[in-house]
């Protein structure tokens, strides 16, 4: 029993330390409109900063995402913490351009680090028989981590002094914080080897999984598309269309989206892999349903909820996805296809949202919206219709 209890404690420490990493990567968000105030770029770089975080995470998943299984767990998460602290420092001393540029990379490349060696780090030390509650507690870090940094920068900079600055001087002192929690941390890897060992991962997708892949990618693609465009043009929709210009009030928007996703993926541990990708995508498409009604009358509300059941139904998507993928992959090849999964899921974080920007200069803030959500509504139709279609092997039974 004591052993129990000293191993979930590890684990909700590992847990707060991936949530702080992850908090700084969303903390940018509701301060986007200010610094376009400060430096006066388009509503396109927006989208474009915000992308380059997506290509920083991406390239650390394709050349060093393995990396904690030769070096060991807590290496790299001191290094993801040290990205992540650089990224802070890019963004209290920006005056133009290329110093938001640098701190989105930096903050890519330390989600990056975190993905893979916070979650495999959790389900280590959870106890004998907890290793599902500890996917669940390293998922619930990740996204709750995305929720809280957008709420956290949006209260501080509404309601306390130096809106650009003071987020990010307390992510450093989390980020400090984290850090000492890491050193006093166990490690789990027993064997481990040079940094110069690490080679880069290939992306595989054997024949047995394509049939299962396919819808499951789609799902992800368009779930985490649909978090890209609120992380990124929701403050900017908020404050144009709507007149909210409550910082706060747009830090929360954001941060309902990602809390739902908890929701949506404790959920799908319940209702199972088979019902919930399925499900996840009829669920998605109400969240884009209603974010074309909150464009097309420019209504809060219906902003509000396509936030809480798009964050629902991309939480029910990601988990079934990634539990359809992983039983069916051999074991051999099980890490490959859930990093070619992450690679897709990123990709729709960041050329859709690139896309909006691209379309915002021809067609407005709200046209390129509704044109994004009839791309993704295709998308996700598609993927349901499939899976309605071939249900058993689609969901890898």
């Amino acid at each position: 029993m004591d052993g129990d209890r000293q191993g979930w404690r590890q684990c909700s420490l590992v847990a707060a330390v991936f949530a702080v990493c992850m908090a700084g990567t969303t903390l940018p968000t509701p301060l986007y409109g200010l610094y376009q105030q400060k430096f006066g770029f388009s509503e396109l770089m927006v989208t474009v900063v915000y992308a380059v975080y997506a290509f920083g995470v991406i390239g650390v998943l394709l050349l060093a995402g393995n990396a904690s299984d030769a070096v060991g767990r807590r290496p790299v998460l001191l290094a993801g913490l040290g990205f992540s602290a650089a990224s802070a420092v890019c963004f209290l001393c920006a005056d133009g351009m290329t110093w938001l540029y640098a701190g989105r990379l930096l903050s890519g490349l330390s989600a990056g680090l975190f993905t893979g060696a916070a979650t495999a780090y959790v389900m280590e030390l959870a106890p004998p028989g907890g290793a599902s509650r500890a996917t669940f507690v390293a998922t619930a870090a990740n996204m709750g981590g995305l929720g809280c940094g957008p709420l956290l920068a949006g209260l501080l900079a509404q309601y306390a002094s130096w809106p650009l600055y003071l987020p990010f001087a307390v992510h450093l002192a989390l980020v400090a914080g984290a850090a000492v929690v890491v050193l006093l941390l166990s490690e789990t890897v027993r064997e481990r080897r040079r940094l110069s060992t690490v080679r880069p991962q290939r992306p595989g997708l054997p024949r047995q999984v394509r049939a299962v892949f396919g819808p499951a990618a789609i799902a992800s693609f368009v779930g985490f598309a649909l978090f890209g465009v609120f992380t990124s043009v929701s403050p900017a929709f908020l404050a144009q269309s709507l007149g909210v210009h409550n910082r706060a009030v747009s830090g929360l928007v954001v941060a309902l989206a990602f809390f739902a996703s908890i929701a949506g993926q404790l959920a799908a541990g319940r209702v199972g892999a088979g019902r919930s990708l399925p499900l996840g995508c009829a669920v998605l498409f109400a969240g884009l349903a209603l974010l074309a009604g909150g464009l097309r009358w420019d209504l809060l509300a219906l902003v509000v909820l396509s936030a809480l059941v798009g964050g629902l139904g991309q939480g029910l998507t990601f988990r079934g996805a990634l539990s359809a993928v992983a039983d069916a992959s051999p074991a051999d090849q099980r890490a490959a296809v859930i990093s070619t999964l992450f690679l897709v899921a990123y990709v729709g974080i960041s050329v859709p949202v690139i896309g909006v920007g691209l379309l915002e200069g021809h067609l407005g803030l709200e046209g390129a919206g509704l044109v994004f959500i009839a791309c993704m509504a295709v998308l996700v139709l598609a993927a349901a219709a499939y899976l309605l279609r071939r249900p058993a092997r689609a969901c890898g039974n």
